[in-house]
C-alpha cells in the first residue's frame, strides 16, 4: 500500500510539474486576448475582424490543451479543471465579440459588453484555479509557482501572494 501512495505521489509530482509549465504557457497567451477584449468592451467599440479570426484559432488550441486530461489527485484535478474552465470561458467571450461583429451594429456595444464581462469571470475562475495549483505546487515540494494572468487588476480576483516563486516548498 505504502508503494503504490509512492507511486501516487511521484505520478503527481510530475503532472503538477507539467500543469505548471501549460499554465504558464497558456497565461502568456490567453492574457492578451483578455485583456484586448475587457479593454475593447470598456471603450464600446469592436476589434477588427482578422484580430478576432486570430484569436479564435489561438482560444481553439488552448482549449484543445485541456480535451483529454490524465487523472491525477485530487487537488490537480481541481487546478486543472478550473483552468479549463477559465480558458472554456474565455472562448465564450470571444465567440460573443464574433456575435457582436455579425450581428447589427445597434446591439454591438451591449454584446462587447458581455464579452468584457465573460472575460472578467475567466480572469475570476484562473485566479481560482491559479491559487489551487501554487498551493499543490507549495505542497509538493516546487515552492511558490504564481501564473496569474496579467490583466491589471479584476474585481473579485485573487492575486498572487506575494511570496517569491520557489520559496515556501
Amino acid at each position: 500500500m505504502a508503494q503504490l501512495r509512492q507511486a501516487d505521489a511521484e505520478r503527481d509530482a510530475q503532472q503538477i510539474v507539467e500543469l505548471t509549465e501549460m499554465a504558464q504557457r497558456t497565461g502568456e497567451e490567453l492574457a492578451p486576448i483578455i485583456r484586448a477584449v475587457r479593454q475593447d468592451a470598456e471603450a464600446g467599440r469592436t476589434p477588427e475582424q482578422a484580430q478576432v479570426d486570430t484569436w479564435q484559432q489561438t482560444m481553439r488550441r488552448l482549449t484543445a490543451q485541456f480535451a483529454d486530461p490524465p487523472s491525477g489527485m485530487t487537488a490537480t484535478n481541481v487546478a486543472r479543471g478550473g483552468l479549463r474552465s477559465a480558458v472554456d470561458q474565455a472562448a465564450v467571450a470571444v465567440d460573443s465579440v464574433v456575435l457582436a461583429l455579425a450581428g447589427p451594429s445597434a446591439g454591438r456595444a451591449e454584446a462587447m459588453e458581455l464579452a468584457g464581462r465573460q472575460a472578467t469571470l475567466a480572469v475570476t475562475t484562473w485566479s481560482v484555479a491559479a491559487t489551487q495549483l501554487d498551493q499543490i505546487n507549495i505542497d509538493a515540494g516546487q515552492g511558490h509557482k504564481h501564473v496569474h494572468l496579467d490583466v491589471g487588476e479584476v474585481d473579485g480576483a485573487l492575486g498572487p501572494d506575494g511570496s517569491a516563486e520557489g520559496t515556501g516548498g
